[in-house]
């Protein structure tokens, strides 16, 4: 991942990096990695996004269809 400095603009590069970072589920990632997962909280975690990214497509796919 890359951020460019413009003008010795740190905060604004501080920020455009948070935004990619959150964008691509980096923060998620590493606060998940901060300790020991067992296989059942694991399971469990993964059902739950899949079902939400069902859910999530699912109201994409309606929204799509009324317009």
């Amino acid at each position: 991942m890359q951020v460019f400095v413009r003008d010795n603009d740190i905060n604004m590069a501080l920020r455009v990096l948070k935004k990619k970072m959150q964008r691509e589920g980096t923060f998620r990632e590493m606060r998940r990695r901060r300790a020991y997962e067992k296989p059942s909280e694991r399971r469990n975690r993964e059902r739950a996004e899949s079902i939400r990214r069902h859910r999530k497509a699912m109201r994409k796919r309606l929204a799509r269809e009324e317009a």
